[in-house]
């Protein structure tokens, strides 16, 4: 049987660019759109692999309003989708923000066809490896260890990874939103590794933690004398990241006067110690982190907005780990197993209910709170398995994430249930098949559908 073309959706209200790109894309599977709504309706009902968007679309064919909009709905329903954006419509500026909305790669107008062509052949290949390496790594119920060792199988993580690896070796700012420990600084220390200046300092600061009256010093340093106690001239960490990457977290704690100082020393890229006349020259890259709205704090004037522009020349959304449908059990796994040869080498593994409370729990306090659960309960563990009492959870259902169709819809919630039966069972297949009341072939079938493993 003849393996069948991968479909392409072709986002375009130019009919004749329509035709001429139908045309000229004869090995793939072509579906044409021509405005927002037929264009999500045909991602829902196609769920192409990649998908060519024109951001100038009716009723706004002039501006980038409706591509926008486009770009945002399929990130939503199906972010493992290969997006590639074109526009004449300020270039820069539209390919910096589409691919901070999760765009695979940009294409400015007039069309050419075989240029263009090579980026969606790139593209297909690009979708249909990650799609056989998530196979894979849900065959072997473990998550693919993605940018910085990050342990993850959810898209919406792979597809973060992937941005923050396309903007490694520019010399553009990162800024990294996302709330309390999702792992920013992981990913942050990733983008590090992956670039050009992986040989150089990783030095990150946590500009919260440190007083006001103090985080001067500990970022441009100071000269011997500078003020009482300064016994000896210190580097500051952005001196000590030269040739390598300066980490600022929560960087809305950074104090007005300070603001000042550090837009200067972006602009310039040169630093004056406390106490010191000499301009030094660093060469350290910026990417910085915070769980506030630094837009509002523009606003109220907490936060400068030329300094937010200088440091968010990329934003990368980091998703909660509610909103990673599997990476938590996989992340407790390797926690478990890190804290057990650490501390408690008798504890060998998750008993079913806690698995199933695992799998149910919001999380609010995300990945650190599963890590510092997971520690506690390898502790405090009497027996060989960790259960939900020992990490203080109850059960919890949440209800599934925007679907992109009733099939995805479906199986959602099939996996989710077999999972959970599953892990009541301790992978027992006819106790499993009994519980959901099927037959043990139909759950071999559903097993082998969904690559769930027992």
């Amino acid at each position: 049987m003849a393996e069948s073309k991968p479909k392409l959706l072709i986002v375009e209200d130019d009919e004749g660019l329509q035709a001429q790109l139908k045309w000229a894309y004869d090995d793939f599977d072509v579906v044409i759109a021509g405005d927002r709504e037929s264009a999500i309706a045909a991602l829902r009902s196609e769920e192409p692999s990649v998908v060519t968007l024109d951001l100038g679309l009716p009723p706004d064919p002039d501006g980038t309003t409706e591509g926008f909009a486009v770009l945002d709905a399929i990130m939503e329903l199906k972010p493992d989708t290969k997006v590639i954006v074109a526009s004449g419509h300020g270039a820069r500026e539209s390919a910096l923000q589409a691919i901070e909305r999760g765009a695979y790669d940009f294409y400015q107008k007039p069309v050419d066809i075989d240029q263009l062509g090579l980026i969606v052949r790139r593209a297909i290949n690009l979708h249909k490896i990650e799609r056989e390496n998530r196979a894979l790594a849900a065959k072997a119920n473990e998550g693919n260890q993605v940018l910085g060792g990050m342990i993850t199988s959810a898209p919406e993580m792979i597809k973060v990874a992937r941005t923050i690896e396309r903007v490694a070796n520019t010399n553009v700012s990162v800024m990294l939103l996302g709330a309390s420990g999702t792992g920013k600084e992981l990913l942050a220390r990733g983008l590090h590794e992956t670039s050009d200046r992986w040989n150089g300092a990783f030095v990150a600061i946590n500009c919260a933690a440190i007083p006001e009256n103090l985080l001067e010093s500990e970022l441009f340093g100071h000269e011997k004398g500078a003020f009482t106690g300064a016994v000896k001239t210190t580097l500051g960490k952005i001196e000590q990241a030269d040739g390598g990457t300066l980490f600022l977290d929560e960087v809305g704690d950074i104090p007005l006067p300070l603001q000042v100082k550090l837009l200067r020393f972006i602009q310039e890229r040169t630093i004056e110690r406390i106490g010191g006349r000499e301009q030094i020259a660093v060469d350290t890259r910026i990417v910085c982190a915070t769980h506030q709205d630094l837009e509002k704090m523009i606003g109220t004037g907490g936060f400068r907005e030329d300094l937010f522009y200088r440091l968010a020349e990329v934003v990368v959304k980091i998703p909660s780990l509610a909103e990673r449908p599997g990476d938590a059990t996989l992340l407790a796994k390797a926690f478990l197993k890190k804290f057990a040869d650490e501390m408690n080498p008798q504890v060998t593994g998750f008993a079913p209910d806690a698995l199933a409370a695992i799998d149910g729990w919001p999380w609010p306090g995300n990945v650190r709170e599963l890590e510092n659960r997971v520690k506690r309960a390898v502790i405090m563990a009497e027996g060989k398995l960790v259960h939900a009492e020992d990490l203080d959870l109850i059960d919890s259902e949440d209800e599934n994430a925007t679907a992109l169709n009733l099939k995805s819809a479906r199986e959602q919630s099939d996996r989710k249930i077999i999972r959970h039966a599953l892990a009541r069972t301790e992978g027992n297949i006819s106790s499993t098949a009994k519980m959901l009341g099927i037959s043990r072939p139909t759950l071999y079938d559903l097993l082998k559908q969904y690559d769930l493993q027992t």
